[in-house]
């Protein structure tokens, strides 16, 4: 038998006995008007006996409420069945024994144990016979013994009838219960699968609703370099031509100016460069031979955020070689999105100075990289789910919740891992890995 199907069998065992069990009692107890309208001279000693029965079916009711009775329901249950059944027979060998209209008795509790009660076929059978074997003793110990023939074996069809419709009930009875447990099994697990379902759908929208946002990035990007790019070189090499100008040398202030106009073109020029490179992604076949220098696209990354970071002190601990295989856009993005959270916790925490540490390490053939502020830290109840899709804790408009999501996904699609750990009040840390560049020989 299945190992859930008995779990809750024995829930429905013990919940349907305890309402037949008070049902029960109900029906003993009014039975006492039916004593009266057929055996009045004998209502005083009948009442008495109902009153032990129903004492002993609820004596049975306290026991089934222990924990000694949860694995013994069913026994329990066939004995305060009993305790009517014991009842009806001796009313039957003190009345009219064979002839007693009280056997009907017998076969209502039959039939209840076959259509009320969560009986199994054997146990129906044999609280059946028990039940017949009562009537036979009852009517034995009569005066009159087995008489009347006639309603002897009349009563006794009867009784071996309701025992067998009993048993019929019982049968259909208990595979019907097991297929409604199968269906509400197989919808149970449904549900379940159409969570996962609708868990996967919800990361692919956040995944495509991220690449349809590069790719508009990416087109911005090229115009802007086309755009840009032409009137900065033009700018360039005035400001080249300017600096070499004798009236430029002579003068000091001028010359500064010239230099401060120069490095600004240029970070115009590394700000377009950057992007264009963050928003082209790489397909599964270019990415194959592609590698680049962490140290690179830690370096895009700062600049891309560099209206986020201000004030904000990055401290780099990085190895000579950080040469790593995979996509640098992808990884560009992670960076960004690793050092935008980072400056969001701090600022939320509001607790200067504002400091992120950006250490990596080789171990064997990865990369290990910790991107790690002195913020408030994560809370425990969200360490578990800041991956999942659309989890954020800002407030509403404030982020959709797919950063982290989609850059657990670029480390995978790395061969690596992203988590996190955290000290509350202290400090957030996020760890990822990723693939050395092996270097082919020529």
């Amino acid at each position: 038998m299945h190992a859930g199907y008995a779990a809750v069998l024995r829930d429905f065992r013990r919940e349907f006995s305890r309402g037949a069990a008070y049902t029960c009692i109900v029906l003993i107890l009014l039975g006492v008007m039916l004593d009266y309208a057929l055996y009045p001279q004998m209502q005083a000693g009948f009442a008495g006996a109902r009153m032990l029965a129903a004492a002993a079916v609820f004596g049975v009711i306290l026991l089934m409420r222990t924990r000694w009775a949860l694995n013994r329901i069913q026994w329990l249950t066939f004995a305060w069945l009993l305790a009517p059944q014991v009842m009806i027979a001796w009313m039957i060998s003190v009345t009219e024994g064979a002839a007693s209209i009280y056997y009907v008795g017998l076969s209502l509790a039959i039939y209840s144990s076959g259509i009320v009660l969560a009986f199994g076929l054997w146990q129906n059978l044999v609280f059946g016979a028990i039940s017949y074997l009562l009537y036979v003793i009852a009517c034995l110990s009569h005066p009159s013994g087995l008489e009347p023939h006639a309603s002897f074996i009349v009563n006794s069809l009867f009784l071996v009838m309701s025992a067998t419709v009993s048993a019929v009930f019982t049968y259909f009875n208990e595979r019907a219960r097991f297929m409604l447990f199968q269906l509400k099994a197989e919808v149970a697990e449904k549900n379940s699968q159409l969570e996962i379902t609708n868990k996967d759908l919800a990361d692919i929208k956040g995944q495509m609703l991220q690449q349809e946002k590069m790719v508009a990035i990416g087109t911005l990007a090229a115009g802007l370099l086309h755009e840009v790019n032409n009137p900065v070189n033009y700018c360039m090499m005035a400001i080249e031509v300017a600096i070499e100008d004798p009236a430029a040398k002579n003068s000091p202030l001028l010359t500064e100016c010239l230099t401060d106009a120069k490095e600004g073109m240029l970070r115009v020029q590394h700000i377009v460069s950057d992007l264009k490179t963050f928003a082209y992604r790489k397909s599964g076949n270019q990415l194959a031979g592609a590698h680049f220098a962490l140290a690179r696209a830690l370096d895009s990354a700062a600049r891309l955020v560099g209206h986020e970071i201000k004030y904000v002190t990055i401290r780099r601990d990085l190895p000579d070689d950080t040469v790593v295989r995979g996509d640098e856009a992808a990884i560009v993005g992670v960076l960004i999105n690793l050092l935008g959270n980072a400056v969001l916790s701090m600022r939320k925490g509001n607790k200067p100075p504002f400091e992120i540490d950006v250490t990596a390490r080789w171990d064997g053939d990865r990369l290990r990289v910790t991107v790690r502020d002195n913020g408030p830290g994560i809370a425990p109840e969200n360490l578990a789910r800041v991956f999942e899709p659309f989890f954020t804790t800002r407030e509403v408009g404030q982020g959709l919740g797919l950063g982290l999501s989609i850059s657990y996904g670029v480390i995978e699609r790395h061969g690596g891992t992203l988590f996190a750990e955290s000290a509350v009040g202290l400090w957030a840390a996020m760890h990822f890995d990723l693939p050395r560049h092996v270097w082919q020989a020529a």
